[in-house]
């Protein structure tokens, strides 16, 4: 079984990142669910992150899960939040009693080239053109805006990134959300493995 780790990184907040080495019929048959997804991957994404989430929340129902407008998975009246990102061959779900996101991206070397387009000057010097840096700062704006899931936002001029702090493979960020009045301060947990960065609205 291919857990690649769990952590804690809220009071109330749990985390678990699956690295997707089974064929789709093993989570098919672990989840009861099958999924009308055209892409093999996707097929699989979709099938690993359910059942990463029946594993971190056995007794909730798949079958309840509703979709929102934007697309959204979510248990509706008071069920517990939670939240699914896949970047394959990583899959990653967040649980908690409160709106939470989560985001998890694999590591490229190109995401250098491309940071302007989500990250301020300011931002950028604190990544240092380090790409698992971006990458984790990427993954945290995502993981920020599924929390919020208010549809369109300018990632600079919306989330600026206040302070991010790496040290090891863990990493703390302060955020500031400006989608909203009035602002809305943001800490982050996340990390650096050897093949991706993921990162966790507390």
């Amino acid at each position: 079984m291919p857990m690649y780790q769990e952590w804690q990184p809220g009071k109330n907040t749990r985390v678990a990142i699956w690295k997707v080495e089974e064929p789709e019929s093993f989570f098919e048959a672990q989840t009861g669910l099958q999924t009308d997804k055209k892409s093999a991957v996707r097929r699989l994404e979709h099938l690993a992150g359910r059942f990463l989430l029946q594993y971190l929340l056995p007794e909730m129902s798949l079958d309840h899960i509703e979709v929102s407008h934007l697309g959204k998975p979510y248990f509706p009246g008071n069920g517990p939040c939670f939240s699914i990102s896949h970047s394959f061959p990583f899959v990653g779900v967040a649980v908690a009693p409160q709106a939470v996101g989560i985001d998890v991206q694999t590591l490229q070397e190109k995401i250098v080239r491309i940071q302007y387009k989500f990250l301020s000057p300011e931002e950028q010097a604190l990544c240092n053109n380090h790409a698992a840096r971006i990458t984790l700062a990427w993954a945290a704006k995502e993981a920020a805006f599924k929390r919020y899931g208010l549809g369109a936002v300018d990632f600079i001029r919306h989330m600026p990134i206040r302070d991010m702090q790496v040290e090891g493979k863990g990493a703390v960020m302060k955020m500031e959300f400006l989608r909203e009045e009035p602002s809305v301060q943001i800490d982050l947990h996340g990390g650096i493995e050897a093949d991706f960065a993921w990162s966790v609205t507390v």
